[in-house]
């Protein structure tokens, strides 16, 4: 056996200065809360969906409220998780507003009938299973719609980073998770999807290689199949060198631009981007660390 771990990302990009701080501060509180569920008795994909709730209440981030918004002034979530055990999935696309997409996901995943859920299906199963709608009023925020302003005006690119979350979860006796959540790309088309809900792209974990969650542009993470490659990397060598290995293959055939994070089996951890910043950080037992 070896240290439980959760990791956790809020998106590869850049992120000013003056809130950087802030920024890589609410990604550790969220590790350490999935760090407690899963020392609490939790499973390692109750572990990986609590990390990713915390970041998707936070508007600092780009996933649940303060989510990016679509060229029509719109909310249209993304979210997936996947258990490595018997490589269970479930996602969600396009979703309308409901404050915790992962939850609907994961709702997805013990249904068990489908993998992935879109637009107002997905709203529709997410009614059914209980959970109760929001409105944009309560999750749009005033950061948002002035991001969005700023990408109509020419000012906001795509490597901007709300960003993205994720997690990445090790319980030490050889079982892992993901969990992966976002708002999609400021001013992107009304139902584009990202890489973030889809399995293999911008999440996966299977425990005979580790998990991973990968944030950045989603259209080359998704050309890339980002997360899978990162973890079939780490059949041949260790976490860290995955990741850096990973991350610079996909900037070398895609031009891609973002970052993962990933943890083997064994819990040792991978961290790499290659972007400006990506808040992140590691919890164990014995204490978290985090930097950006």
């Amino acid at each position: 056996m070896s240290e439980p771990v959760v990791v956790a990302h809020g998106g590869a990009g850049r992120v000013a200065k003056g809130r950087l701080e802030e920024h890589v501060a609410g990604v550790a509180t969220a590790a350490e809360a999935g760090l407690a569920v899963l020392m609490a008795g939790g499973s390692v994909l109750d572990a990986a969906q609590r990390t990713v709730e915390v970041m998707e209440a936070d508007p600092l981030y780009n996933a649940g409220t303060g989510g990016s918004l679509t060229d029509a002034g719109t909310l249209e979530l993304d979210a997936s998780l996947m258990e490595g055990a018997g490589l269970r999935a479930g996602a969600i696309c396009c979703l309308p507003p409901f404050l915790h997409p992962i939850r609907v996901a994961r709702g997805v995943l013990d249904d068990g009938r489908h993998v992935m859920l879109a637009a107002e299906g997905a709203a529709r199963f997410a009614e059914a299973a209980g959970f109760e709608r929001s409105t944009e009023a309560v999750m749009v925020t005033a950061s948002a719609r002035e991001r969005l302003e700023r990408w109509r005006e020419g000012r906001v690119g795509e490597g901007w980073a709300g960003g993205t979350v994720g997690a990445v979860v090790s319980d030490g006796r050889g079982h892992v998770a993901a969990a992966t959540s976002t708002g999609g790309t400021v001013g992107k088309r009304v139902g584009r999807v990202g890489d973030t809900p889809i399995v293999g792209a911008g999440t996966w974990a299977d425990d005979r290689s580790g998990a991973c969650s990968c944030t950045g542009i989603g259209e080359a993470i998704l050309r890339f199949a980002l997360a899978r490659d990162a973890c079939e990397r780490l059949r041949q060598t260790d976490a860290a060198t995955c990741a850096e290995e990973a991350i610079a293959a996909f900037g070398e055939r895609v031009a891609g631009e973002g970052g993962l994070i990933l943890v083997a089996p064994d819990g040792s951890v991978g961290i790499a981007r290659n972007t400006e910043t990506m808040s992140h950080a590691v919890a164990r037992p014995s204490g978290t660390t985090s930097g950006s």
